[in-house]
């Protein structure tokens, strides 16, 4: 389980999480089969997904977050509800390139710099929030501190991480998130744009001390609460059935008469539905009575 520590701090003038989704990003690293580049560029994309979610408060909040580069990595696209099930995947999950010249993971041209973050947050209302930003760098951290301070007016420092052992497993996955409360004063901003310099190597951080030794050592005086976030995808045969109902039944009875048969692979799970004429026929029939029900009620 990850673990997601939340508190305030300065008195109050600034918001603070600590993350630890070392174990959320080996879960997709074994889903996925990814490559040390993509494990570290999905894994910071969910230890912000993770953040981002923990602010969720209805159990029937949801939330979506696509980023759309030039880097090698394709497409990334993160989901989590408000019990902090997280889920996601890379467009090119076996990307791999050069060590950058700092000798990290190059991040960056996996993601790449020319794009776009886009969120769609489901929160109960007629219409769904949604915001968006231009990748300002491609590392993450900064595109996503972008975002919460142009998208949603809120300043933000972000610091995020992911460490990949020599097996290929990650070893400290995580972040730190620093966001000025209204009415901050200048002197916390300014200590906050300080403290967070102490987190450029933020998975290392996770790796020797854990989250618990992370808020020990850095943060003393912030009375922290605790949450869990976990790696689950929420795909189901019945969900797939209902996606499938809005092809219509021609397109549908069209693919079974050229295939044989219709396959339907998760994208964030190793789940794979078939569905054969006799699955179309039942699933057509139940979307009929559905639909006499609504229109009864």
């Amino acid at each position: 389980m990850g673990k997601i520590f939340k508190g305030l701090a300065f008195g109050g003038d600034i918001d603070v999480c600590v993350i630890d989704t070392t174990d959320v990003v080996n879960k997709a690293i074994d889903i996925h089969g990814l490559s040390p580049l993509c494990a570290a560029a999905l894994g910071r994309a969910l230890t912000a997904t993770a953040f981002m979610a923990s602010s969720l408060k209805n159990e029937s909040d949801r939330l979506s977050i696509t980023i759309t580069g030039d880097g090698v990595g394709g497409q990334i696209v993160t989901c989590s509800d408000s019990a902090l099930d997280l889920r996601g995947y890379i467009e090119n999950p076996h990307a791999e390139l050069p060590l950058n010249a700092n000798g990290k993971l190059d991040v960056r041209s996996c993601v790449g710099t020319k794009g776009r973050i886009s969120v769609v947050k489901s929160m109960g209302l007629k219409e769904p929030y949604t915001g968006s930003c231009h990748l300002v760098s491609g590392e993450l951290a900064e595109d996503f501190s972008a975002y919460y301070t142009y998208s949603e007016q809120v300043p933000t420092a972000m610091a995020l991480g992911v460490k990949i052992g020599v097996d290929y497993k990650c070893v400290g996955a995580g972040g730190v998130i620093l966001q000025v409360m209204p009415g901050a004063k200048e002197e916390s901003i300014d200590a906050a744009e300080e403290l967070i310099k102490n987190f450029s190597a933020i998975s290392s951080l996770i790796e020797e001390f854990g989250v618990q030794g992370v808020c020990d050592k850095f943060f003393k005086d912030v009375s922290f609460t605790a949450f869990q976030c976990r790696y689950k995808c929420n795909c189901s045969k019945d969900y797939v059935s209902k996606m499938l109902l809005t092809l219509g039944k021609n397109e549908l009875y069209d693919i079974i008469e050229k295939l044989g048969k219709i396959e339907v692979d998760c994208q964030f799970c190793p789940e794979k539905y078939t569905y054969y004429k006799e699955d179309v026929d039942k699933i057509l029939n139940n979307g009929k009575k559905s639909k006499t029900t609504n229109d009864e009620s």
